[in-house]
């Protein structure tokens, strides 16, 4: 999976697929944005709303805030990346312009 901490580039990781330890990466409860039918970015559910959360990045339009996650989708599950990390940067640059 890719991670990414706002202010930093993203990186490569494996993450348990269970639910303690997504939601324990983005800081509460998970909610899940499509970006395809393969691939989705795993986020906060009330990072808008609780304070103290630092924008992260924008992704198709997105705003996100706080740590995000981005997976690969098989069946019901979350997933290895669908794609390979030179084809993660060539579409979503913006998680690696978003950087300090």
């Amino acid at each position: 999976m890719l991670v990414k901490q706002p202010g930093k580039a993203p990186h490569h990781v494996w993450l348990s697929n269970r639910l303690e330890s997504l939601q324990g990466y983005v800081g509460g409860y998970i909610e899940t944005v499509t970006l395809a039918t393969d691939l989705v970015v795993i986020c906060n559910e009330e990072g808008r709303l609780l304070k103290g959360m630092k924008p992260n990045c924008t992704i198709c339009g997105v705003n996100f805030v706080g740590p995000i996650i981005m997976a690969g989708i098989y069946g019901d599950e979350f997933a290895d990346l669908p794609l390979e990390w030179d084809e993660m940067k060539r579409l979503f640059p913006e998680l690696w312009e978003a950087t300090v």
